[in-house]
């Protein structure tokens, strides 16, 4: 049974052209007569959002209230928030890619806030922008204004960010092989890894093993298995030592157990999901 059947969401590829630049788009709306509130998982991604029609409202874990009124920028979005879409209330966001936000906006401390972005451009371009994009007919015809607008402000990649976003060797450390590519100390790597991309190596490679502990659960649940989730096989699948630390995950990310991640799955946004 679909708990919210006014709500409407899916996402949006991006052209080749652009897929160094945004993973995909994200559209929502709420045509139904009462507000509704969803669980967005970390994405580890900087976030660009659009609010069309009533203002939208984020909601931290420690329940800090936010209200986005035309455009925002947040991120690298490290643990699960709350949004909120009010009657007559539709989104677009954008979801930038690996060191693409950093390319955008020059070199700003990357950091987990929230801001106008016209604050970091030091120009009103956004709120114009977002003007512009209440003209369009079609969520495509803005996707595409967008992409048009992003054009003069990305800066070319240098070699260390192409490097790490096309790292795909598990078995190697990453810092380790590019510096001794590049010619550079570790320590050097590291720093333009957290400047560039807004996080640490480390905390990445955390993420990236409760997502695929997500994943495996999604794909337990699709086979109508919810009661039946082999969670020492995940466990083992994940690389976890024992439950307690994918227990300890599950809290770290998104403040819930994994049991009760399942009860409440449906009311969770995974932009990650296919």
């Amino acid at each position: 049974m679909e708990l919210h059947p006014e709500y409407n969401e899916y996402r949006i590829s991006v052209p080749q052209e652009f897929e160094n630049v945004f993973t995909h788009f994200y559209f929502a709306e709420n045509t139904s007569e009462t507000s509704v509130t969803k669980t967005l998982l970390p994405t580890y991604q900087m976030i660009l959002l659009f609010c069309f029609g009533k203002s939208a409202t984020m909601s931290t874990r420690e329940k800090t209230m936010i209200g986005v009124d035309k455009c925002m920028v947040f991120g690298p979005v490290r643990q699960a928030l709350e949004y909120t879409l009010p009657a007559g209330c539709s989104i677009l966001v954008a979801n930038f890619k690996d060191d693409a936000f950093f390319r955008f906006f020059g070199k700003i401390s990357i950091e987990q806030s929230v801001k106008h972005p016209d604050e970091l451009l030091e120009e009103n371009c956004f709120t114009e922008l977002w003007h512009q994009l209440t003209q369009l007919d079609s969520t495509t015809k803005q996707v595409d204004h967008i992409l048009e607008f992003c054009r003069p402000y990305l800066q070319d990649r240098d070699i260390t960010g192409q490097l790490l976003s096309h790292f795909e060797n598990d078995l190697l450390n990453p810092i380790k092989v590019i510096a001794e590519q590049t010619q550079q100390t570790e320590r050097n790597i590291q720093r333009k890894q957290k400047e560039q991309f807004g996080y640490s190596l480390k905390e990445l490679t955390r993420y990236n093993r409760f997502l695929k502990a997500i994943q495996l659960i999604e794909k337990e649940t699709e086979n109508q298995n919810q009661n039946q989730v082999k969670w020492f096989t995940i466990i083992d699948e994940c690389g976890y030592y024992d439950q307690s630390q994918l227990i300890h995950d599950f809290k770290h990310f998104i403040n819930i157990s994994p049991a009760q991640y399942l009860k409440f799955q449906q009311e969770i946004c995974n932009p990650k999901s296919k």
